[in-house]
Formats: structure tokens, sequence, C-alpha cells
């Protein structure tokens, strides 16, 4: 285990960087490649690319997923769409522009090579799916369209409708498809990684469980890659799939992956408002609805009446008051704390006073309702399934969520961990969008990650590394199963009195509460004292029927929400040691006179990478420092 964080960031120009790497890296010839194996657990738009892409490589590929198909990875949510600095619009994009507005977007908390090269790479991304089939939206001349999004001035993003994961996602598993057809790729579907097994140093296999029957095997490999999405679950109430958890990644940290930021959880502006306490997850709303339609509130607190006999005077489109530049498509992190704001007020609208109003009437007005059906008709009609409302008559109701973490594991350049031989891609890891993640930019960087840097940095690190030979016979392998079975015993027999949802409930409140939209160092203490008291319980009093020897979701739902409650705390550990506020962690101590952001570029200019230290120790705080040589740092201004 190295604590070492050298981000191997090759020297040059900046735009030079990633062809010039490309180059110098380590080749495997075409015959060798069937000798070596690389696990992919995950098969969202990171993994699936990535395992397709590999097996097309050459090498021997196993992906594993917990779902019963890669088709249902929780990247087929993702509705709005995908950036791409094609600059089709002619309105004055280019890599460079999307390369500054990802890096000013994360509050320059990002590392600016990775960022470049997620940049440079769009391009490709774009033309892939389209050979794929991905059937884009397009202009009436044939080429593809374009919509603006948050965060950005130039309309760069691509998308299918209000589909747009969807139809990537389906373009990358008839890819890995392919290669299942060809023998190159054997797929695990209802197969959960429980530990990372990790021999001499090297990440070496993985140890998981089959859902249904309950067998626990282990797979050794020369590579293992983790593309298992986000952690936003933590405060249970998301916009993520109910499924989606940290486990894969958080079991590999604790094998010795550091764990990059783990406080940037990026809140989303438009998700539909909780109606109450019975809800496991929250419904959200494409950002590309903020393209036409405008944001209010009444002027006017507690005002109660209908939107519709609101007169235009009495409303108050508060993006556009203060942000007049960028509006309605301000960045997540800026509208979102915009309508906390409006709401903390008294002007929220909807039950409880936790909603604004996401208004089309202009629109209708201006473009026409077949126009606006077109762009938007599959959102529009799960929003009125959801909630009995017409959004072409009334205005929706909207308010922020839980969405994406920008934080993950900590990853080089090449995509490894501190771990040699585990690659992180996708959300799972913490790269390219620092403290803030521009609307359009995670199915780009999954698909980035999957088919144009993995493919180069895994035989990169076979060609440099003297593997030897490890097989699943190994001790360390037996040690991991061992493991495994002790702790799902110790489940099982807690035999207590309260459900695995209601601590999960419990412990996401006291996330939202004191680790949500804002922070402060009071409420943080006191998390981090409150954590720790839910998690004794749980392993004193959670009930978990059935058996580890069957189908047994209680089991599953239990083992992540252990940790969970680990994860939890590092979350608020890592917000409380962040004394600045930077994109969405915003410490409500630190912030300028007009409310915004106040970053401290002196002293957290820098990623932070926890590496864990032991079950009672406090894990230890490691800095990559962060070099801005191409974007000059500057207060973030979008007004």
């Amino acid at each position: 285990m190295s604590t070492a964080l050298d981000a191997r960031i090759p020297g040059g120009p900046i735009a030079e960087k990633w062809n010039r790497h490309k180059f110098e890296m380590k080749l495997v010839n075409p015959a060798n490649k069937r000798k070596h194996t690389v696990l992919v657990v995950g098969s969202g738009l990171a993994g699936a690319s990535a395992a397709a892409s590999l097996a097309e490589l050459g090498y021997q590929v196993k992906c594993f997923c917990f779902q019963d198909s890669p088709r249902r990875a929780h990247s087929i949510a993702a509705q709005g769409g995908i950036n791409a600095a094609k600059n089709y619009q002619n309105d004055g994009d280019s890599i460079y522009r999307l390369f500054y507005d990802t890096v000013k977007g994360g509050d320059f908390r990002s590392r600016e090579a990775n960022v470049f090269r997620l940049a440079e790479t769009s391009l490709n991304i774009i033309d892939q799916c389209v050979a794929q089939g991905v059937p884009f939206a397009r202009e009436y001349g044939g080429l593809l369209a374009n919509r603006s999004f948050g965060g950005a001035q130039v309309s760069r993003t691509f998308y299918a409708r209000g589909q747009t994961g969807q139809q990537l996602l389906l373009g990358a598993y008839q890819a890995l498809e392919r290669q299942v057809g060809l023998g190159r790729l054997r797929m695990y579907p209802r197969t959960e990684m429980l530990d990372l097994v990790v021999i001499d140093g090297r990440a070496r296999g993985i140890v998981v469980r089959d859902l249904v029957t309950g067998a626990v095997a282990s797979h050794a490999a020369d590579v293992v890659v983790l593309a298992t999405g986000g952690y936003g679950n933590v405060f249970y109430l998301s916009t993520n799939a109910k499924g989606s958890n940290c486990t894969a990644i958080w079991r590999a940290y604790k094998r010795g992956a550091g764990f990059a930021n783990p406080c940037y959880t990026q809140i989303h502006p438009t998700c539909i408002p909780q109606s109450g306490d019975h809800q496991s997850k929250l419904t959200l709303m494409s950002e590309s609805l903020r393209n036409d339609g405008r944001v209010w509130v009444p002027k006017k607190k507690g005002d109660a009446r209908p939107p519709n006999q609101i007169p235009e005077a009495e409303r108050d489109y508060y993006l556009e008051r203060k942000y007049p530049s960028f509006g309605n498509l301000s960045p997540r992190d800026i509208a979102s704390r915009a309508a906390k704001e409006v709401c903390d007020e008294g002007r929220g609208v909807g039950p409880g006073g936790r909603g604004v109003y996401l208004d089309f009437a202009d629109a209708i007005k201006r473009l026409g309702v077949e126009t606006i059906r077109e762009r938007y008709g599959n959102l529009f009609e799960m929003y009125e399934r959801i909630t009995a409302e017409n959004p072409y008559t009334v205005p929706m109701r909207i308010y922020p969520a839980v969405h994406y973490t920008m934080g993950g594991l900590w990853v080089d350049y090449n995509l490894m961990s501190t771990v040699p031989g585990l690659h992180v891609a996708g959300e799972a890891n913490f790269s390219d969008h620092g403290a803030n993640r521009l609307g359009a930019s995670a199915l780009m960087q999954g698909l980035a990650d999957g088919y144009f840097v993995i493919p180069y940095t895994v035989g990169d690190y076979i060609g440099s590394a003297k593997l030897e030979r490890a097989d699943e016979s190994h001790p360390a392998f037996r040690d991991a199963e061992r493991g495994v079975a002790e702790r799902t015993a110790r489940l099982l027999a807690i035999d207590g009195t309260r459900t695995v949802d209601s601590f999960h409930r419990e412990l996401g409140k006291v996330m939202w509460d004191y680790c949500g939209m804002a922070r402060n160092e009071k409420g943080l203490t006191y998390a981090l004292g409150r954590i720790p008291e839910i998690r004794a319980e749980f392993w004193t009093n959670v009930d978990v029927p059935g058996s580890a020897d069957e189908l047994n979701q209680a089991l599953e739902k239990a083992g992540r929400v252990a940790d969970f409650l680990e994860l939890g705390e590092l979350i608020c550990r890592d917000a409380l040691e962040r004394r600045e506020s930077c994109g969405a962690h915003f410490r409500e101590e630190y912030q300028t006179p007009d409310g915004e952001a106040l970053r401290d570029d002196e002293h957290f200019a820098h990623v932070a990478v926890w590496q864990y230290r032991g079950e009672d120790r406090t894990p230890e705080r490691l800095q990559e420092p962060l070099e801005f040589e191409n974007v000059h740092l500057s207060q973030r201004s979008y007004k």
C-alpha cells in the first residue's frame, strides 16, 4: 500500500499531454493480450464501454453487475444529454472552452490535465456513438442537434429527446454483447463484489456473492476496473436508483485505495419535491428543462394562490434576477442554493413550502406546444404520472435533491488508484469534475474513461508491471472469502428489532440536515458524534431475516447500509476539514457578502485524499496540490 500521491501527469503543453503520453505508454502485443484477464465491476456507461473496448483489444474480460442485465444500470436514468465540443452551432465553442467551463464549473478544484483530456476526447465519443446507431436528435439539415445546459453559454449538449442515457447505454450494451457473442467477454449478472483481493501490494482479484444462490466465489486477474457509480444513496433520499451503493469502492478503500474529496456531493436543482415520509427515493427532472422553463417563486411570503393566478409583476424570476448572464442556466450548485434561499425566506411553493416553479408557459407561447412535446414529451409524461399535474398547463414544482458524487476513489492520470492494478472509471472515481459537475458531463466522462482512456492505461500497466502468476488458490483469496463469510454471519446473527431501512433513513436525515446543501462546523461536529451512535445500534439491533444461502435482499441492503454508515462519517469528516466553500461544498462560515461560495486557494487548492488506517483509527488525510497553469484562479461569477 502506497501513500505517495503521484498523479503521473505528463509534461509539455496541456494540448499535447495525452497524445504524447499515449506514445510513451507501454504496449502489449495482440498475442500477449489473450494471456491477461481483466475484471470490470459495473456495467453502466463506464463499465460497459471499458469491458467492450478491452475485449475488442483481445484481453480476457469478466464483467460483473448486480442487476439482472447491464441494460438496467443506473446510467439509463440520465436524461438531458452529453457534452462535446463539436461546435456544430458555430457559437464559439472549442475544446479549450469546454475545458475552461468544466474547470470553472468545478470551482477550480479539479486537475487541469484530466479535464483537458476529457474535453478533447469528447469529439471522439460522439462519433463512436453515432457509429453505434445512437439516435441523437438532428437538425433539419441532418446534422446532430445541440441544446444549451447549465454552466455554459454555448450549445454543446447532444441529446436523444429526454432519454439520452438510455440510448447511450444501449449502444454500449450492444458493443458489450458483441464481445460476449465472440467469446472474449463473460458477463456475471446478479453478482455483487464484496471485497478486493490485494497480493504483494497489487490488486489481483475480487470476491463476489451470487445474489440468487448466495454462493461466494473468487475471481483472479491481472487488473481490476471498478466502474460502480456514485454513493449519493448515503443520503437515503436521492435521485439514484435504490440499488446504487458504495460497497465496491468502500471495500477497496479499506484495502488501501485512497478516497478523494468525499464531501463533494452534488445537489441537483430540478427534482420533484418530496411528498412525504413514506418515500424511498426522489425523481429527477432533467436539467435540459431549464433551457425552456423559467424558474420563479412568488414575491410575497406565504402566497398560496395557484400559480396561474399570480400576475407577472408579483413573480420573482430569481435566477434571471441574480445571474443575468446565465439566468436559468446557472450551474447546479448555484441554482440549488438559490432555491433553498427563497424557500428559507418563506416563498417556497407546494406542501411544506419546499418547492419552486419551473414554468413553460412562455416557451409554449413562443415555440408551440408541439415543439415542447418533441423536446421533453417523455419528461412531461413522467412528471404528470407522479404528481397528477399537467406541466403543459400548470408549472412544474421542483426542489433540489442529492444527485451525483464528484468525490470517489483517487486516481492518477492513468485512472489508477493508490493500489497498483486497481483502475477506477466513471462516477466511482474523483476525476474531472472538481467541486461541482456541469450538467451533461457525467455521460461524457463515463464514456471517455471506458472507450478512450482505460484501454490505453490498462495496457500500459500490464506492459510495465512484472506480474507473478496468481490464481484463486492463493491464500489471499481464501482470507478474503473468510472475511466476507464472517461479516455475513455477523449480520444474520444480530436478530434485532429495527429494519435496515429505518437505519438508512435515520442516517440519511443526519446527512441531509448537517452535510447537505449547506454545512457548518457545529452541525458537522454533531453529525460526527451521532453517526457512530447509529452505527453502534445498527450492529446490535438490526433485523436481517433469511439466510445467506438464498436470494436475500434484506442481507444485500444490510451490507450496503453498513458501508454507508462508515462512509457517512468520512464525508462529514472531510467536510469539516475543508474550511472553505467551493462548488457543492458550501460551508456557511465561508461565503462572500452576497452569499456565494468563498474559496481559500492559499490553504485548500488541493485534493483531499483519505487513507484507511484501521478499524478504530482516524484515517490519514493526504493532499494532492492542484496547479493552475492554463486557467487563472478567480472568484467564480455567473452574473
